[in-house]
């Protein structure tokens, strides 16, 4: 009895320490490796390059909206006042006025590839109505010329003074620029010269005592 007890106990011990077969067949059995399967890429169209933008449009459209305020501030003045000044070191209101039309020449040379140093400004006439009708057909002159104007065309040298009894090449465009920027100071000078004149001041870039909104 004893060695039968022994028997199976060595048994039930060999059947726990050995895996059924069917346990053994699951183990044998190998999943299969799931392999990674890379999705192609749609390939892009390629766009065409953007045309770079020309700086003269924008300049062009700038200098349409400062010169119609330089317009109002022009005719807002008296007619019948070219010689006034505020001080015997100030320009004349003459001189302002023939500044105005001067300067677009300068630029219009620069746009064109033109222009010369020192520049050859002809005397003004003796109107205040006529510098301002000249000052109007040169803003249009240069326009048109910005707006045919090549892009390139903004970084052209040409000569330019650069500093007291200095002369240099300086880059097309940012001369028209300074001529813009220039009439864009002379006009907040003048606008000062209008009320001592007994003119009203029109708005500007906002309103003024004259024009409030």
């Amino acid at each position: 009895m004893a060695a039968k007890k022994k028997g199976k106990k060595s048994a039930r011990k060999a059947a726990r320490k050995s895996p059924s077969k069917s346990v053994k067949a699951r183990k044998a059995v190998k999943r299969p490796v799931k392999k990674a399967v890379k999705k192609a890429k749609p390939t892009a169209t390629p766009r065409a390059a953007a045309p770079a933008a020309n700086p003269w449009v924008g300049y062009a459209a700038r200098l349409g909206r400062e010169s119609a305020i330089t317009l109002k501030v022009m005719r807002a003045f008296p007619a019948d006042q070219p010689n006034f000044q505020p001080h015997p070191r100030s320009a004349s209101a003459l001189r302002l006025f023939w500044t105005f039309a001067v300067e677009q020449g300068i630029a219009v040379e620069a746009i064109k590839g033109t222009l010369k140093m020192p520049p050859n400004f002809p005397p003004p006439p003796a109107t205040l109505a006529e510098c301002t009708s000249t000052f109007e057909r040169n803003v249009a002159t240069v326009i048109a010329a910005a707006n045919a104007a090549r892009p390139s065309d903004y970084a052209r040298l040409v000569p330019m003074f650069t500093g007291p009894g200095a002369m240099g090449e300086v880059p097309a465009g940012p001369i028209a620029e300074l001529m813009l920027t220039d009439q864009i100071h002379h006009r907040g000078q003048l606008s000062v010269y209008l009320r001592m004149a007994g003119g009203k001041v029109p708005s500007i870039y906002g309103p003024s005592a004259d024009e409030p909104w």
